[in-house]
């Protein structure tokens, strides 16, 4: 199981890019550049930022990417759920059936309270708090 995947990773560390630089715009061969991400990735992924809302773009020359969310507003739960959906630890280990010890499973209360606690931090981290500002 990965906790954080691979194009969380990078949406990630572009938010936190653009909120570092704290301009107006940032281009994609600046990110591409400056956080050595395969181009292609970096721009499906903005795409899929600017679809979200988290990102505005703006086209054309002196076109660019900046933040539409404040930092201090935007929450790494918000681009988790972007790119791998509801944050989910305990479902079930069979995957495509519905287990039949779903309602009396101890290990699954278990599991469930872990994941409200990780959610609960989950929730409290913003991209603000990443880059040390407050």
């Amino acid at each position: 199981m990965k906790f954080i995947t691979r194009n969380t990773d990078y949406a990630l560390r572009a938010v936190c890019y653009i909120a570092k630089k704290n301009r107006s715009k940032v281009t994609v061969e600046e990110l591409v550049d400056k956080l050595s991400v395969p181009r292609s990735f970096m721009r499906k992924i903005l795409q899929l930022l600017s679809r979200n809302k988290v990102l505005k773009s703006t086209k054309g020359q002196g076109g660019g990417f900046k933040l539409a969310i404040p930092a201090k507003k935007l929450y790494l739960i918000k681009i988790m759920n972007i790119f791998q959906g509801d944050f989910v630890l305990s479902g079930c280990f069979l995957k495509k059936d519905i287990c039949p010890n779903k309602g009396k499973c101890l290990l699954r209360k278990k599991i469930k309270n872990i994941e409200q606690n990780v959610l609960s931090q989950l929730k409290a981290i913003n991209i603000a708090s990443l880059l040390g500002k407050r």
